[in-house]
Order: structure tokens, then sequence, then C-alpha cells
């Protein structure tokens, strides 16, 4: 079993900037890969980005703003957003590839004036 304990989601003004922190607890043999998704109203979860051992994927809309990173030691996966538009607006969800998926409870992160 795995545990996910997000945080740093919160209301931003446009062009502001957040970092959210999804960290990993219970038990398992390797983990295949740690991500974020969102999903805002009325839309379908959508991969933000990803990391699976040494390389990294993100969608389009957050390429150059967004930017994912890894601490294996503390299995903790962080995704730092700049340049934040209010279409970012959604719940992000931290995700964690073991032998099945495990979703953390998401958070919510408003870019709003």
């Amino acid at each position: 079993q795995v545990q996910l304990q997000e945080s740093g989601g919160g209301l931003v003004q446009p062009g502001g900037s957040l970092r959210l922190s999804c960290a990993a607890s219970g038990s398992w043999f390797s983990i295949n890969a740690m991500g974020w998704y969102r999903q805002a109203p009325g839309k379908q979860r959508e991969l933000v980005a990803r990391i699976s051992g040494g390389s990294t994927d993100y969608a389009d809309s957050v390429k150059g703003r967004f930017t994912i990173s890894r601490d294996n030691a503390k299995n903790t996966v962080y995704l730092q957003m700049n340049s934040l538009k209010p279409e970012d607006t959604a719940v992000y969800y931290c995700h964690v590839a073991v032998t099945r998926s495990y979703w953390g409870q998401g958070t919510q992160v408003t870019v709003s004036s």
C-alpha cells in the first residue's frame, strides 16, 4: 500500500507561482513513475507532468512554466508552477505508479485576480 500526502495548493494571482509537494509513504518494491494530473470543473483529468527515472514529460500547455522534480531520499515529488494563468485553475492530483496506480486526495489551485 502507498499513501500520498499532497500540499502546496492555494489561491494565487495570474503570473504568480506555487509549488506542490507530494510525499509517498508505505511499502513498495520500486516506484516506476511519479507525476501530477489536474481536473478542472467540467473537464476530464489530464496529465500535467510526469517523471520516470531520468525522464520527464509535460503537457504542452505547461511547458516552459512548470517543472517537475523528485527527491528519492524523501520519496517526494514536486511541481514548481510559475507564470500561472487562470486556465491553470483545477484540482491537482499526485499520481504514483508502482505495481498499480495510487492517487492523492487532490489539492485546489486557483489562479485569479
